[in-house]
């Protein structure tokens, strides 16, 4: 099997480092989450963000895109919004006498699917072909989706009126699930000063070429990650399946998603391979949102993260050393 060099962990490494540098003038004090948000696209894979509203999640997203030089669209989900609305529609042309299909606007290499949860559970199903097959079909005829191509849907926490859960099926269509949370005091009092005149997002420039993601993509698949580690990353993933306090445990899905984030993340790092800390680092944001809770459990306060946790304290790592 070919490993990464090197020469290509840097070559990736300086790429995402350009662009993160490039979204901290609008993002302020949040490293970890662009680095998230960067792992998320190295795998090609969907970011599922909770948060309160007005916490930085579409600068997020757009100051992405722009540092890429991708094309953004933003789809505002509401309980009106229809397919058609996101996926597009076939109009009909009276001068062709013929129906052409107009694009909608989930034709973009970054969607912010805004809001997904205020959306009926019709509309965000429409999501589900656009994110696994990375293709649209409308009037039995498919159209391919453009390459790269990331969502980055943001949602209201449940207890918010006017929302309609997530199913299962679309949740694990996520790769990671992550926040950005409140800023501190200092970079609070740093987004009032950075935005007195203009908001940072409409000076940026681009910095990367994004049509060298691709590349990026294909060179992360190719950190190592030995034996142990897998086995590790199996485990793990077996245990929220017999956790007590867990009614349905992450899906093979899940192991992928940890397994090829893990991968990505030792490369921004600067490694050619995977260490267990990635692992444990990264189990929560691929897994948490792939997990139920029994009913009973939730109501003693039992959360994926909780159970997580437990998890990552008693599952051991046994390292290729210690088995020899």
């Amino acid at each position: 099997m070919e490993k990464i060099t090197q020469a290509e962990v840097q070559e990736v490494k300086q790429f995402c480092e350009k662009v993160k540098d490039n979204v901290e003038k609008v993002i302020i004090g949040k490293s970890k989450v662009i680095d998230q948000v960067l792992v998320a696209l190295l795998c090609a894979g969907h970011v599922l963000t909770e948060d309160v509203p007005g916490t930085g999640k579409t600068m997020l997203a757009r100051s992405l895109a722009i540092s890429l030089g991708l094309e953004f669209n933003r789809i505002q989900f509401t309980p009106d919004l229809l397919p058609s609305d996101v996926t597009g529609v076939s109009v009909f042309n009276q001068k062709t006498s013929e129906f052409e299909f107009k694009e909608g606007p989930i034709f973009a290499q970054i969607v912010l699917a805004d809001e997904i949860n205020r959306a009926t559970p019709r509309t965000q199903s429409a999501l589900l072909e656009c994110m696994e097959e990375k293709q649209v079909t409308t009037d039995g005829k498919t159209r391919k989706l453009p390459k790269p191509f990331l969502v980055i849907a943001t949602q209201n926490p449940v207890e918010y009126e006017g929302t309609f859960p997530l199913p299962e099926a679309q949740l694990d269509r996520f790769l990671m699930k992550i926040s950005l949370g409140y800023p501190t005091e200092n970079e609070e009092n740093e987004i009032l000063v950075r935005l007195q005149y203009t908001h940072p997002v409409e000076t940026i420039e681009s910095v990367a070429d994004g049509s060298s993601l691709v590349r990026m993509q294909e060179l992360v698949k190719k950190t190592f990650v030995e034996e142990s580690v897998r086995e590790y990353i199996v485990r793990l993933v077996h245990a929220t399946r017999n956790h007590g306090d867990v009614s349905i445990g992450a899906s093979p899905r899940g192991s992928l998603a940890l397994y090829k984030t893990a991968q990505a993340y030792a490369t921004i790092k600067g490694r050619e391979y995977v260490i267990p800390d990635d692992v444990k680092y990264l189990a929560p944001l691929t897994l948490s949102h792939r997990i139920i809770i029994k009913p009973e459990s939730s109501l003693r306060g039992k959360t994926p993260e909780k159970v997580l946790e437990e998890i990552l304290e008693t599952v051991p790592v046994e390292l290729e050393s210690l088995k020899s």
